[in-house]
Protein backbone atom coordinates (compact mmCIF):
# COMPACT_ATOMS: atom_id res chain seq x y z
CA UNK A 1 0.00 0.00 0.00
CA UNK A 2 2.87 2.36 0.75
CA UNK A 3 3.95 1.96 -2.89
CA UNK A 4 0.54 3.14 -4.14
CA UNK A 5 0.59 6.16 -1.83
CA UNK A 6 4.09 7.12 -2.86
CA UNK A 7 3.17 6.69 -6.53
CA UNK A 8 0.14 8.99 -6.20
CA UNK A 9 2.25 11.71 -4.64
CA UNK A 10 4.92 11.53 -7.35
CA UNK A 11 2.71 11.39 -10.45
CA UNK A 12 3.11 13.93 -13.21
CA UNK A 13 0.47 14.98 -15.71
CA UNK A 14 -0.13 13.22 -19.02
CA UNK A 15 -1.83 16.22 -20.59
CA UNK A 16 -2.01 16.46 -24.34
CA UNK A 17 -1.65 12.75 -25.00
CA UNK A 18 -5.35 11.83 -24.60
CA UNK A 19 -4.22 9.64 -21.70
CA UNK A 20 -5.03 9.49 -18.03
CA UNK A 21 -4.08 7.57 -14.93
CA UNK A 22 -6.75 6.07 -12.71
CA UNK A 23 -6.40 5.27 -9.02
CA UNK A 24 -8.42 2.07 -8.46
CA UNK A 25 -10.26 1.50 -5.18
CA UNK A 26 -13.09 -0.49 -3.60
CA UNK A 27 -16.04 0.49 -1.43
CA UNK A 28 -18.42 -1.79 0.49
CA UNK A 29 -18.54 -4.59 -2.10
CA UNK A 30 -16.31 -6.19 -4.72
CA UNK A 31 -16.88 -3.61 -7.49
CA UNK A 32 -13.74 -1.70 -8.56
CA UNK A 33 -13.98 2.07 -8.96
CA UNK A 34 -11.62 4.65 -10.41
CA UNK A 35 -10.72 8.29 -9.91
CA UNK A 36 -8.38 10.38 -12.07
CA UNK A 37 -4.97 10.68 -10.41
CA UNK A 38 -4.83 14.34 -11.46
CA UNK A 39 -7.49 15.00 -8.81
CA UNK A 40 -5.67 13.09 -6.05
CA UNK A 41 -3.39 14.94 -3.64
CA UNK A 42 -2.70 12.12 -1.21
CA UNK A 43 -3.81 8.68 -0.01
CA UNK A 44 -3.51 7.75 3.66
CA UNK A 45 -4.80 5.38 6.31
CA UNK A 46 -7.97 6.81 7.81
CA UNK A 47 -6.95 9.23 10.56
CA UNK A 48 -8.88 9.82 13.79
CA UNK A 49 -12.21 11.43 12.93
CA UNK A 50 -14.07 13.96 15.06
CA UNK A 51 -17.83 13.68 14.76
CA UNK A 52 -19.70 16.88 13.95
CA UNK A 53 -23.33 17.48 14.99
CA UNK A 54 -26.00 18.13 12.36
CA UNK A 55 -23.71 17.42 9.40
CA UNK A 56 -24.75 15.51 6.29
CA UNK A 57 -24.92 11.73 7.05
CA UNK A 58 -22.39 11.14 4.24
CA UNK A 59 -19.79 13.08 6.25
CA UNK A 60 -18.27 10.60 8.71
CA UNK A 61 -16.28 13.24 10.57
CA UNK A 62 -13.61 15.89 10.47
CA UNK A 63 -9.90 15.05 10.24
CA UNK A 64 -6.93 17.23 11.12
CA UNK A 65 -4.36 16.64 8.37
CA UNK A 66 -1.12 18.58 7.84
CA UNK A 67 -2.29 21.59 9.81
CA UNK A 68 -5.67 21.76 8.07
CA UNK A 69 -9.19 20.48 8.75
CA UNK A 70 -10.99 18.32 6.19
CA UNK A 71 -14.46 16.83 5.97
CA UNK A 72 -14.22 13.09 5.32
CA UNK A 73 -17.09 11.73 3.20
CA UNK A 74 -18.07 8.08 3.01
CA UNK A 75 -17.98 7.47 -0.75
CA UNK A 76 -19.95 4.25 -0.35
CA UNK A 77 -22.82 6.04 1.42
CA UNK A 78 -22.59 8.94 -1.03
CA UNK A 79 -23.27 6.62 -3.95
CA UNK A 80 -26.25 4.90 -2.32
CA UNK A 81 -24.39 1.86 -1.03
CA UNK A 82 -23.75 0.41 2.44
CA UNK A 83 -21.99 2.50 5.06
CA UNK A 84 -18.31 1.59 5.44
CA UNK A 85 -17.55 -0.13 8.76
CA UNK A 86 -14.29 -0.60 10.67
CA UNK A 87 -13.07 2.76 9.40
CA UNK A 88 -9.77 2.47 11.26
CA UNK A 89 -8.78 -0.02 8.56
CA UNK A 90 -10.17 2.09 5.71
CA UNK A 91 -8.31 4.66 3.64
CA UNK A 92 -8.89 8.31 2.77
CA UNK A 93 -8.34 9.67 -0.74
CA UNK A 94 -7.67 13.41 -0.46
CA UNK A 95 -8.72 15.21 -3.63
CA UNK A 96 -9.03 18.70 -5.02
CA UNK A 97 -12.22 19.55 -6.89
CA UNK A 98 -13.56 22.97 -7.77
CA UNK A 99 -10.77 24.83 -5.93
CA UNK A 100 -11.55 23.02 -2.65
CA UNK A 101 -9.91 20.07 -0.91
CA UNK A 102 -11.95 17.16 0.47
CA UNK A 103 -11.43 13.59 1.70
CA UNK A 104 -13.26 10.43 0.61
CA UNK A 105 -13.38 7.34 2.79
CA UNK A 106 -12.92 4.08 0.83
CA UNK A 107 -12.55 0.43 1.85
CA UNK A 108 -9.23 -0.15 0.09
CA UNK A 109 -6.93 1.34 -2.52
CA UNK A 110 -5.51 -1.03 -5.13
CA UNK A 111 -3.19 0.44 -7.78
CA UNK A 112 -2.72 3.04 -10.48
CA UNK A 113 -3.26 2.23 -14.15
CA UNK A 114 -2.31 4.26 -17.21
CA UNK A 115 -5.01 4.36 -19.89
CA UNK A 116 -6.06 6.06 -23.09
CA UNK A 117 -9.22 8.18 -22.94
CA UNK A 118 -10.42 6.25 -26.01
CA UNK A 119 -10.75 3.21 -23.73
CA UNK A 120 -12.97 5.15 -21.31
CA UNK A 121 -16.64 5.01 -22.30
CA UNK A 122 -19.93 6.57 -21.15
CA UNK A 123 -21.91 4.41 -18.69
CA UNK A 124 -24.14 1.79 -20.30
CA UNK A 125 -27.80 2.74 -20.56
CA UNK A 126 -29.86 1.38 -17.70
CA UNK A 127 -26.89 0.98 -15.39
CA UNK A 128 -28.14 0.68 -11.82
CA UNK A 129 -25.70 3.26 -10.48
CA UNK A 130 -25.52 5.37 -13.63
CA UNK A 131 -26.65 8.34 -11.56
CA UNK A 132 -23.20 8.42 -9.93
CA UNK A 133 -21.03 7.43 -12.88
CA UNK A 134 -19.37 9.55 -15.51
CA UNK A 135 -17.70 6.67 -17.35
CA UNK A 136 -16.70 3.01 -17.33
CA UNK A 137 -13.72 1.04 -18.57
CA UNK A 138 -12.36 -2.50 -18.44
CA UNK A 139 -9.22 -3.56 -16.58
CA UNK A 140 -8.05 -7.19 -16.55
CA UNK A 141 -11.43 -8.29 -17.83
CA UNK A 142 -13.34 -6.52 -15.05
CA UNK A 143 -15.58 -3.46 -15.25
CA UNK A 144 -14.22 -0.34 -13.56
CA UNK A 145 -16.74 2.39 -12.74
CA UNK A 146 -15.55 6.00 -12.70
CA UNK A 147 -17.56 7.98 -10.17
CA UNK A 148 -19.08 11.40 -10.80
CA UNK A 149 -17.49 13.15 -7.81
CA UNK A 150 -19.02 16.48 -8.85
CA UNK A 151 -22.45 14.88 -8.43
CA UNK A 152 -21.56 13.77 -4.90
CA UNK A 153 -20.24 17.19 -3.94
CA UNK A 154 -23.31 18.94 -5.35
CA UNK A 155 -25.50 16.83 -3.05
CA UNK A 156 -23.37 16.96 0.10
CA UNK A 157 -22.20 20.56 -0.19
CA UNK A 158 -24.18 22.46 -2.85
CA UNK A 159 -22.37 25.31 -4.55
CA UNK A 160 -23.74 28.79 -5.06
CA UNK A 161 -25.26 28.94 -8.55
CA UNK A 162 -26.78 32.42 -8.55
CA UNK A 163 -25.22 35.11 -10.75
CA UNK A 164 -24.61 38.56 -9.24
CA UNK A 165 -27.18 41.02 -10.57
CA UNK A 166 -24.59 43.58 -11.69
CA UNK A 167 -23.21 41.12 -14.26
CA UNK A 168 -26.54 40.84 -16.08
CA UNK A 169 -26.76 43.95 -18.26
CA UNK A 170 -30.09 44.39 -20.03
CA UNK A 171 -28.50 45.34 -23.34
CA UNK A 172 -26.29 42.26 -23.26
CA UNK A 173 -29.08 39.87 -22.26
CA UNK A 174 -31.20 41.14 -25.17
CA UNK A 175 -28.34 40.61 -27.62
CA UNK A 176 -27.67 37.18 -26.09
CA UNK A 177 -30.94 35.79 -27.45
CA UNK A 178 -29.41 35.44 -30.91
CA UNK A 179 -26.28 33.71 -29.56
CA UNK A 180 -25.57 30.00 -29.06
CA UNK A 181 -23.10 28.27 -26.70
CA UNK A 182 -21.80 24.69 -27.01
CA UNK A 183 -21.29 22.92 -23.66
CA UNK A 184 -19.19 19.73 -23.54
CA UNK A 185 -18.92 17.83 -20.24
CA UNK A 186 -19.25 14.19 -19.17
CA UNK A 187 -20.76 15.06 -15.78
CA UNK A 188 -24.55 15.45 -15.92
CA UNK A 189 -24.52 17.77 -12.91
CA UNK A 190 -21.78 19.94 -14.45
CA UNK A 191 -23.71 20.22 -17.73
CA UNK A 192 -26.82 21.35 -15.86
CA UNK A 193 -24.88 23.89 -13.78
CA UNK A 194 -23.23 25.43 -16.83
CA UNK A 195 -26.50 25.38 -18.81
CA UNK A 196 -28.44 27.16 -16.04
CA UNK A 197 -25.70 29.74 -15.63
CA UNK A 198 -25.20 30.73 -19.27
CA UNK A 199 -28.91 30.55 -20.13
CA UNK A 200 -29.49 33.11 -17.35
CA UNK A 201 -27.36 35.46 -19.46
CA UNK A 202 -29.81 34.80 -22.29
CA UNK A 203 -28.00 32.53 -24.77
CA UNK A 204 -29.21 29.24 -26.20
CA UNK A 205 -27.23 26.08 -25.44
CA UNK A 206 -26.35 22.74 -27.00
CA UNK A 207 -25.11 20.04 -24.61
CA UNK A 208 -22.79 17.14 -25.50
CA UNK A 209 -21.23 14.45 -23.30
CA UNK A 210 -17.64 14.09 -24.52
CA UNK A 211 -14.93 15.37 -26.82
CA UNK A 212 -15.55 12.80 -29.55
CA UNK A 213 -19.24 13.77 -29.77
CA UNK A 214 -18.27 17.44 -29.86
CA UNK A 215 -15.70 17.04 -32.64
CA UNK A 216 -18.09 14.95 -34.76
CA UNK A 217 -20.78 17.59 -34.23
CA UNK A 218 -18.49 20.45 -35.25
CA UNK A 219 -17.24 18.58 -38.31
CA UNK A 220 -20.81 17.87 -39.40
CA UNK A 221 -21.61 21.60 -39.21
CA UNK A 222 -18.45 22.48 -41.17
CA UNK A 223 -19.20 19.89 -43.86
CA UNK A 224 -22.65 21.37 -44.33
CA UNK A 225 -20.96 24.65 -45.30
CA UNK A 226 -22.01 26.53 -42.17
CA UNK A 227 -19.46 28.57 -40.19
CA UNK A 228 -18.84 26.97 -36.81
CA UNK A 229 -17.51 30.22 -35.34
CA UNK A 230 -20.67 32.04 -36.44
CA UNK A 231 -22.99 29.33 -35.10
CA UNK A 232 -21.35 29.14 -31.67
CA UNK A 233 -20.34 32.14 -29.59
CA UNK A 234 -18.05 29.87 -27.56
CA UNK A 235 -17.43 26.19 -26.81
CA UNK A 236 -17.13 25.54 -23.07
CA UNK A 237 -15.39 22.20 -22.64
CA UNK A 238 -14.37 20.05 -19.70
CA UNK A 239 -10.87 18.54 -19.87
CA UNK A 240 -11.53 15.06 -18.42
CA UNK A 241 -13.94 13.22 -20.73
CA UNK A 242 -14.34 9.68 -22.08
CA UNK A 243 -13.44 8.94 -25.70
CA UNK A 244 -11.54 12.25 -26.16
CA UNK A 245 -10.32 14.74 -23.56
CA UNK A 246 -10.64 18.50 -23.79
CA UNK A 247 -7.01 19.07 -24.71
CA UNK A 248 -7.22 16.69 -27.67
CA UNK A 249 -10.56 18.20 -28.72
CA UNK A 250 -9.12 21.72 -28.64
CA UNK A 251 -6.03 20.71 -30.60
CA UNK A 252 -8.24 19.04 -33.24
CA UNK A 253 -10.36 22.20 -33.53
CA UNK A 254 -7.29 24.39 -33.99
CA UNK A 255 -5.78 22.02 -36.57
CA UNK A 256 -8.85 22.13 -38.84
CA UNK A 257 -9.08 25.44 -40.79
CA UNK A 258 -12.89 25.16 -40.86
CA UNK A 259 -13.05 25.04 -37.05
CA UNK A 260 -9.99 27.03 -36.05
CA UNK A 261 -11.79 30.34 -35.40
CA UNK A 262 -14.11 28.82 -32.76
CA UNK A 263 -13.60 30.44 -29.34
CA UNK A 264 -12.69 27.65 -26.86
CA UNK A 265 -12.81 27.89 -23.08
CA UNK A 266 -11.59 24.93 -21.00
CA UNK A 267 -13.69 24.62 -17.85
CA UNK A 268 -12.43 22.08 -15.34
CA UNK A 269 -12.23 21.04 -11.71
CA UNK A 270 -8.54 20.22 -12.21
CA UNK A 271 -7.65 23.50 -10.53
CA UNK A 272 -4.94 22.28 -8.20
CA UNK A 273 -2.74 20.62 -10.81
CA UNK A 274 -3.78 22.50 -13.90
CA UNK A 275 -0.96 23.15 -16.37
CA UNK A 276 -1.45 26.69 -17.72
CA UNK A 277 1.18 26.10 -20.39
CA UNK A 278 -0.94 23.25 -21.76
CA UNK A 279 -3.83 25.65 -22.48
CA UNK A 280 -1.53 27.74 -24.65
CA UNK A 281 -0.01 24.69 -26.31
CA UNK A 282 -3.34 23.31 -27.54
CA UNK A 283 -4.64 26.77 -28.42
CA UNK A 284 -7.52 27.30 -25.98
CA UNK A 285 -8.61 30.92 -25.62
CA UNK A 286 -9.25 30.79 -21.90
CA UNK A 287 -9.40 28.60 -18.80
CA UNK A 288 -11.96 28.74 -15.98
CA UNK A 289 -11.94 26.65 -12.82
CA UNK A 290 -15.25 25.01 -11.90
CA UNK A 291 -17.63 26.24 -10.70
CA UNK A 292 -17.85 30.00 -10.34
CA UNK A 293 -21.13 31.27 -11.87
CA UNK A 294 -20.01 34.92 -11.87
CA UNK A 295 -16.78 34.12 -13.74
CA UNK A 296 -18.64 31.95 -16.24
CA UNK A 297 -21.36 34.53 -16.82
CA UNK A 298 -18.78 37.31 -17.16
CA UNK A 299 -16.89 35.29 -19.78
CA UNK A 300 -20.09 34.81 -21.80
CA UNK A 301 -21.12 38.47 -21.55
CA UNK A 302 -17.62 39.53 -22.62
CA UNK A 303 -17.90 37.23 -25.64
CA UNK A 304 -21.30 38.72 -26.53
CA UNK A 305 -19.86 42.25 -26.37
CA UNK A 306 -16.87 41.20 -28.50
CA UNK A 307 -19.14 39.54 -31.08
CA UNK A 308 -21.41 42.58 -31.24
CA UNK A 309 -18.39 44.85 -31.60
CA UNK A 310 -17.04 42.78 -34.48
CA UNK A 311 -20.34 42.71 -36.34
Amino acid sequence: MAGVMESVNQRTQLVGQNRLELLLFKLAGGQVYGINVFKVKEVLQCPKLTMMPQCNPVVRGIAHIRGGTLSIMDMSLATGQARLEDIDNCFVIITEYNTATQGFLVRGVERIINMNWEDIHPPPKGSGKEHYLTAVTEVDGKLVEIIDVEKILSEVSPMEEEISEEILEEEVTQSAQSKHVLIVDDSAIARKQIKRCVETVGVETTLLNDGRQALDHLLEIAESGESVAEKYLVMISDIEMPEMDGYTLTAAVRNDPRLADLHVVLHTSLSGVFNQAMVKKVGADNFLAKFNPDQLATMVTDRIKAADGAS
